[in-house]
């Protein structure tokens, strides 16, 4: 205990740069960690009978898992909202046990409950961003700890993925490879979790440049909905073809790259991804340089278009044989994330500081999230039942196309609508 206090009035006294650095070190690190326990099996093939629906056992499990972690949002919106500083670690580091058992039921139950342990291995996690985030929020540095929080899951899928790989390749058995990934990375997660429980919550400075953050009860919580509901709608629906694409181009990155050309070559998962982390910090950090909570909402929805267009474009010319696999891989992930990545930080960390209300951006995060996860079993079901003979490079380019056009107009709605009620 006493050494924890020395830490955290050592960061009460630090500079901005130096907390800053701590606090993204820490939470990348949890976050990293995190995806460790979420997606290394997704590297399996998973071959056998059919079980559910005429699925392959794989569908089955990816949307089991993200039925789970559908599941975990919709409770998220009122846990995460209503949860006090002082439990965020304990509920961290009970999350991530509770995914681990799941695992090891996953390698243990016969595939019908396997499913249903991954289930309850996505209803675990889905809580861990929401804690995670509500350390970083509300502070002045709050756009650049958001954007090296978001940096950690592009990186940390194909990561981990690379390592559960290994593991099959080292003849680890392909049910018991997630939770052998999940055990190599507990101490490193504990580590994370402690120096996140040292974080000191935010100084009156962060305040007044941010607006107070709070619990929210369920009354708040609609109420606030409400009040902003002409922007936040377009803004969730623009969520939920985000999510569909991300969580499809992430589970199914192994086919998608063995479909390109790339089977055999497991570090292509990581190392296309590097370019898209870093593009992607670079991008949602910038708006940082914006002091104005104001503007830099509308510069965040310009981001967010930018990145849509950067999809579109590349897709195109993808098709028209114009651009080649790794650079439209990278192109597509570049555009995605550049507007995933700040719905999970700056986007609703601005709008509440914009509006000046006592409010939590985890409580919109995870309305958000629990639309998002809802459309990314769609799409699964979509592509299982309805288009099981289309080619998986084809369907992504088609959705790409589809999805990032009509999240463009969404933004343009969402960014009106605020515009014209701040105005009138």
């Amino acid at each position: 205990m006493e050494g924890r206090s020395r830490i955290t009035r050592r960061l009460e006294r630090a500079s901005p740069a130096a907390f800053s650095l701590y606090a993204a070190i820490a939470s990348f690190g949890a976050y990293f960690c995190m995806y460790a326990y979420r997606r290394p099996f997704a590297v399996g093939t998973y071959a056998g009978p059919s079980f559910l629906l005429g699925l392959d056992p794989k569908t089955t499990f990816l949307i089991a898992q993200v039925i789970g972690y559908a599941a975990s949002k919709f409770l998220g919106i009122k846990v995460i909202s209503e949860l006090p500083a002082h439990r965020r670690a304990l509920g961290l580091a009970a999350t991530i046990a509770m995914a681990e058992i799941a695992l090891v039921l996953f390698a243990v139950l016969p595939p019908g409950f396997a499913a249903i342990a991954l289930c309850l291995n996505g209803l675990s996690l889905g809580m861990v961003w929401g804690m995670v985030f509500g350390f970083l929020e509300g502070r002045r540095t709050s756009d650049f700890l958001g954007a090296a929080l978001c940096a950690s899951f592009i990186v940390a899928s194909g990561a981990v993925k690379t390592v559960g790989k290994a593991l099959l390749d080292a003849g680890v058995a392909e049910r018991w490879m997630p939770a052998t990934t999940g055990l190599l990375f507990a101490p490193a997660m504990a580590l994370s979790i402690y120096l996140l429980a040292q974080i000191p919550p935010p100084s009156a400075l962060d305040e007044a440049a941010r607006a107070k953050r709070a619990p929210m009860n369920a009354t708040e919580r609609s109420a606030f909905f409400m009040r902003f509901a002409g922007s936040l709608v377009p803004l969730v629906l623009a969520y939920v073809l985000l999510t569909a694409l991300r969580d499809f181009r992430d589970s199914f990155a192994r086919e998608i790259w063995d479909a390109l050309g790339f089977a055999g070559q497991p570090s292509v998962l990581t190392t296309t991804e590097i370019p898209v982390a870093l593009g992607a910090l670079l991008g949602v950090a910038s708006m940082s340089l914006v002091i104005d909570n104001r503007r830099a909402l509308f510069a965040i929805h310009g981001l967010m278009m930018a990145g849509a267009l950067l999809v579109l474009g590349a897709t195109m010319m993808h098709r028209a044989g114009m651009l080649g696999p790794v650079p439209w891989m990278i192109a597509t992930g570049l555009g995605l994330y550049l507007g995933y990545v700040p719905f999970n930080c700056v986007l609703f960390d601005r709008l509440v500081a914009a509006t000046g209300s006592i409010a939590t951006a985890g409580f919109l995060i995870y309305v958000a999230d629990a639309s998002g996860y809802a459309g990314s079993v769609g799409l699964l079901l979509y592509k299982s039942l309805g288009t099981p003979d289309v080619p998986w490079v084809t369907f992504l380019e088609i959705f790409a196309m589809v999805s990032s056009a009509v999240a463009i107009l969404l933004y343009v709605i969402s960014a009106w609508t605020f515009a014209r009620r701040r105005s009138a």
